[in-house]
């Protein structure tokens, strides 16, 4: 089969496509035909080296653990059927015509291959980060990053939990967060002040998604430092605020719940561009731009 393979760290051009023996599927298990796979940023942040050699442990390897398709193989004690329609966790590398998976549920009818594959990462991630944050029907969230994967799904989710949430995005991504439930303000300098402005009750819980400084200005609106939860700025316990990144337990049970959103017309994720295995040089370098609203998605 075909997969995307890299066998050292570096920039985007070590990516390429190879021939590789498709995996099978162990106990509780299944295997499924790719349809679409979703990129994150831990992906190329691994792949340029930034963990160094620790993550993943032997080279080389097929990247992506985010993917959608249809159940080919079934392991034993998997509770599937062949043809299911499926998206979720790979257990090895997902971004190939075939990968084997860990971790599933059901595709929403309605929902595309492409749409779906974005949804594992950042769901799990908002998920587990309102679960710190103790969110409760009524607060009022700041998503700081509201137009990225996770300050999406972290959006919409708080919205059908009961909360009022006010995200921070570029201008260009406004009237999407008004479509999705949020009041936007600009990120940036002065940013405090807008939301403020826009949140005249106050903000109980924050959440970052996008770093750039901002914990040190969200923890100025919030009851205490701790009231803040970043993904991405792993200095912001300094100054009091928490960080997350999942070795505290995962929120998994978060996709079931954004796949029962989506069927009742509560939940989307918009798909910035697709791109075949061929290109996903091109792929990472888009997504790691930061201009991105939605997922970056691949196809093989």
């Amino acid at each position: 089969m075909k997969a995307l393979r890299y066998s050292e760290y570096g920039p985007s051009s070590v990516l390429h496509v190879v021939d590789v023996d498709p995996p099978q599927p162990g106990p509780g298990q299944v295997r499924i035909a790719v349809r679409a796979v979703g990129i994150n940023p831990f992906d190329w942040k691994v792949r340029s080296g930034l963990f160094g050699d620790t993550t993943p442990t032997r080279l080389p390897v097929i990247p992506h653990g985010d993917v959608s398709g249809v159940v080919d193989a079934v392991g034993p004690g998997a509770d599937a059927q062949v043809g299911d329609e499926v998206f979720g966790l790979a257990a090895g590398g997902g971004a190939a015509e075939h990968a084997v998976m860990k971790l599933w549920v059901a595709k929403p009818a309605a929902m595309s291959f492409e749409e779906a594959a974005g949804l594992p990462g950042v769901v799990e991630s908002a998920g587990r980060a309102l679960a710190l944050l103790g969110l409760e029907k009524g607060q009022t969230l700041v998503v700081n990053g509201a137009a990225g994967g996770v300050g999406i799904a972290a959006t919409q989710l708080a919205v059908a939990r009961g909360a009022a949430v006010i995200g921070t995005a570029s201008e260009r991504n406004h009237e999407f967060l008004r479509s999705i439930g949020a009041i936007p303000v600009t990120y940036g300098e002065g940013m405090a002040d807008r939301i403020r402005a826009a949140a005249p009750q106050g903000v109980d819980v924050a959440l970052d998604t996008a770093g750039r400084g901002a914990v040190a200005q969200l923890i100025t609106l919030t009851p205490a430092p701790s009231d803040v939860v970043s993904l991405v700025d792993f200095d912001a316990p300094t100054l009091g605020a928490r960080v997350t990144d999942g070795s505290e337990g995962r929120a998994w049970q978060t996709l079931e719940e954004a796949a029962d959103l989506y069927r009742q017309g509560r939940f989307t994720m918009p798909v910035e561009r697709v791109f075949p295995l061929s290109e996903a040089a091109a792929a990472h370098d888009l997504s790691q731009s930061g201009h991105v609203r939605g997922k970056v998605i691949l196809v093989p």
